[in-house]
């Protein structure tokens, strides 16, 4: 139809810049997790989130059956506000502040809606949000729906954060949001830095733990636990989705902060609740987070290794323990390029393009999880590096 040609159009071009998206079905592999069935062939996944192994865990899965079992039903049927705010959100939001050491909990339906909500709860026109440069994009959609300014700091970069919060020195409310762990670089955000300023200028800090929680500090509380700066965090943020191996998300913080929300972030008043059965398995995840203490060290080591298998070929990796990977690829078609290779080596590595990240950053974004064991990742970077010199993929590229 005419009224949809420039649909066509635009297309046209993501595909001529290896830009356009499509969607592949992939399947887990019952009782391996780590792996999964895509095209009716087995791959090794390095592109999930399931970090500490339990998407597949057994006692997740039974506490879901059990409580479906129970007449919990399929459904919630309505928002919390309504009639969808069933008993297990209280045992749950209960369990979350005691083990974030803090005075009350929220759950949202998803770390997308977490961050949107709690954003444009907290911020509005008059008020100023500084956000790291490479935050996630719910953060940087949170602050758009806000309507308050944005002002974006460069990545880790505290004197250019100091400066903008000198400039903006007497706006109403001002709020530093970051990631933790950056979902596509892998690295950590300078927290402790980050509480000092706020400190000085007055300002609410918000930390996304969606990638680190579960995988730091002494039962998963997060990388802000781990460092010792979480009584400087105002808004803590984590998801179910990654190291739970459920689905959903919370914030924490004070009774006030909490009431507040409840009353203002329009994504969890017009949003309908997570189904009971969903609460039943996030409440057996977090008991079994808080005991995972070897998966924690296992991943913290493999991810060490595997680093440094990439780099003594002359691969371009960012230091540190985090699972995320990254290999820069360079332009869009050799990511999609080397990613296809993988494929056909036994590898799922998905191309990450713009503008999930920057222009001419096109990468590989590996992910490990403590289910992959020390053999599969010595043969997967093994793989790795002969199909990137293969390609003509070099460090600085």
């Amino acid at each position: 139809m005419v009224r949809m040609r420039w649909m066509e159009e635009e297309l046209g071009t993501l595909a001529e810049q290896a830009l356009e998206r499509t969607l592949r079905c992939s399947s887990p592999v019952p009782g391996r997790p780590g792996w999964i069935i895509r095209g009716g062939r087995t791959l090794l996944n390095l592109s999930g989130n399931d970090y500490l192994g339990l998407s597949q865990h057994p006692a997740i899965t039974e506490a879901m059956r059990n409580a479906l079992d129970t007449g919990s039903g399929s459904g919630a049927g309505a928002s919390r506000l309504v009639t969808g705010n069933r008993p297990q959100f209280g045992r749950l939001e209960q369990a979350l502040a005691e083990w974030q050491q803090c005075e009350s909990a929220l759950v949202f339906s998803s770390g997308y809606t977490a961050n949107c909500g709690v954003i444009s709860a907290l911020a509005g026109r008059g008020d100023i949000v500084f956000s790291d440069r490479i935050n996630h994009a719910s953060i940087v959609d949170g602050i758009i729906l806000s309507r308050a300014e944005h002002a974006r700091y460069r990545h880790n970069d505290m004197e250019h954060l100091r400066w903008l919060l000198e400039k903006h020195r007497s706006a109403r409310r001002k709020l530093i949001v970051t990631d933790a762990v950056f979902s596509m670089d892998g690295d950590a955000a300078r927290l402790w830095e980050l509480a000092e300023l706020k400190r000085e200028y007055g300002a609410i800090l918000m930390v996304d733990e969606a990638h680190s929680g579960g995988l730091y500090g002494s039962y998963g509380e997060g990388l802000c636990h781990a460092l010792g700066v979480h009584r400087d965090v105002d808004v803590h943020m984590g998801t179910f989705s990654k190291a739970f191996g459920v689905y959903g998300a919370y914030v924490s913080g004070s009774k006030t902060l909490i009431r507040w929300l409840t009353n203002k972030a329009r994504m969890l008043i017009y949003s309908t609740a997570l189904p009971s059965h969903v609460i039943a398995g996030i409440l057996r995840a977090l008991e079994l987070v808080q005991a995972e203490h070897e998966g924690r060290k296992r991943l913290v080591a493999a991810s060490v290794s595997f680093r440094s298998a990439l780099a003594n070929v002359g691969f371009r990796t960012e230091s540190g323990d985090s699972p995320i990977v990254p290999l820069i690829a360079g332009d869009n078609a050799a990511a999609l390029r080397f990613s296809e290779a993988l494929d056909v080596a036994g590898i799922a590595a998905v191309a990450i393009r713009p503008p999930t990240v920057p222009a001419g950053t096109a990468r590989i974004r590996f992910s490990l999880s403590a289910a992959h064991t020390d053999d599969e990742l010595t043969d997967a970077a093994a793989r790795i590096c002969e199909i990137g010199r293969t390609l003509g993929v070099t460090a600085g590229e």
